[in-house]
């Protein structure tokens, strides 16, 4: 695994040059699922080495291993911390040795100031490096009002306001991702009426948002009632799966009920950015979902833009598990 690394980063010479240009130190270093080390995935969040398991656990001395042939390839001396996701791994962590993890760790995309605490109440990085190509695109394009739908730690919100947006809406049902989110817009600046959370199930927010009905078993439920209104952009970002008393989140068989009010709080003339993570997806007859969708909700995509990962994510086919499309309405 340590010549795969080694390997890996000597492969990303010119991307590390270009990614250090534009103020960005939250970087994929070993994509094992395509780099030689299935169910491992090793990346740089500021001054953590995050090293990320799915299968079996890592030798007790690889995460120190890890971090020597970082400093020797690039001269950065980072604290390697071990997440073990497969069985028997996650919160609270307690079983597995980190380095001196320093205090409220800072990271970096464009310039922008993230919180990358690597332990934390769930599972997963505070910030996605697959979708940072996306976020670029995002902060080129922002202006108005945008709602960033599944906001998580709300990237998407604080690139959206570096850009230009007046306002962003970021909307998740967990409030853990909500405060990370507001507090990296507090890091950048962006913790004013501008940049708005709401600590809400997608379906009733969004589809109120829409001028839809709520509905399914939460309808008679206690949510926060939202006028309706429309968006210069929307951000959708849905999980794999997930279930709520309003609806199931599947991006597989029923991808319709999640882009429809997406796409119904969306100004005529306005765009979207929409994802889908599922790798069984095949990316064609998912964008082809999409347009027919658009179609039938009354916001025809007059283009269609897919969007590849950072060549820090490589995918051997070209066709990369996450699919990103631009949807110009």
């Amino acid at each position: 695994m340590i010549d795969a690394l080694r390997r890996a980063l000597e492969a990303r010479g010119p991307l590390l040059e270009r990614l250090e240009a534009e103020g960005t130190d939250i970087v994929r270093l070993l994509h094992g699922a395509t780099e030689g080390a299935p169910g491992l995935a090793i990346d740089r969040y500021g001054p953590i080495l995050l090293l990320q398991t799915w299968r079996d656990p890592l030798p007790a001395a690889f995460p120190e291993a890890a971090a020597a042939a970082v400093r020797e390839a690039l001269g950065l001396d980072l604290v390697p911390v071990w997440n073990h996701r497969g069985e028997g791994g996650g919160p609270p962590w307690t079983a597995w040795q980190d380095g001196p993890i320093p205090a409220d760790p800072i990271g970096h995309e464009g310039g922008l100031r993230f919180d990358v605490t690597p332990r934390h109440r769930g599972k997963d990085p505070l910030l996605f490096v697959d979708l940072r190509a996306a976020r670029r695109v995002i902060r080129q394009r922002a202006s108005g009002d945008l709602l960033n739908c599944f906001a998580y730690t709300c990237g998407v919100g604080v690139v959206a306001r570096a850009g230009g947006a007046r306002s962003v809406l970021n909307v998740d049902f967990a409030r853990s991702a909500l405060d990370v989110g507001r507090r990296n817009a507090a890091l950048n600046g962006f913790d004013d009426d501008g940049f708005v959370t709401l600590e809400q199930d997608f379906f009733p927010a969004v589809r109120q948002l829409a001028g839809l009905r709520v509905s399914g078993r939460g309808a008679r439920r206690r949510y926060k009632r939202l006028a309706a209104r429309t968006f210069d952009a929307v951000v959708l970002d849905p999980p794999r799966w997930a279930r709520s008393p309003f609806g199931a989140v599947d991006v597989v068989r029923d991808y319709a009920s999640l882009l429809k009010p997406a796409l119904l709080a969306t100004r005529p003339g306005g765009w979207a950015l929409v994802t889908n993570h599922m790798p069984s997806v095949d990316r064609d007859e998912w964008l082809g979902a999409v347009r027919r969708c658009a179609e039938k909700a009354g916001r025809p995509c007059q283009q269609i833009d897919v969007l590849e990962p950072d060549g820090d994510v490589p995918s051997p086919d070209g066709r990369p598990p996450l699919k990103v499309a631009l949807l110009q309405l």
